[in-house]
């Protein structure tokens, strides 16, 4: 894969993305569904020069999607990433501005 942002789309800001960074020092990601392990190594290596340990991968299946009382259809799957990152490292993705 070439463009180092088409592999890394965005990151996640959940509550347990957030317990993660704090407690692991782990970053969780939206990535293209055709990323591998070592894609997305490389990408967040290059684009937020930082040492990573480890990337652990899965498929989010779509959910069911309704339309009022009528029945609709699937949102589309999308892959997550977590990346273990260096102990003393940090990513700064989405700071908190006061």
């Amino acid at each position: 894969m070439e463009n180092l942002f088409s592999i890394i789309k965005r990151p996640l800001v959940t509550e347990r993305a957030t317990n993660l960074k704090t407690t692991l020092n782990q970053y969780v990601f939206r990535v293209a569904p055709d990323a591998s392990k070592r894609d997305i190594q490389h990408a967040v290596e290059q684009l937020f020069k930082v040492n990573v340990l480890g990337v652990n991968t899965m498929h989010v299946r779509g959910k069911f999607r309704r339309m009022g009382n009528a029945p609709g259809s699937h949102r589309p799957g999308w892959k997550k990433a977590i990346v273990t990152v260096q102990k003393g490292q940090e990513i700064k993705v989405l700071e908190d501005n006061p």
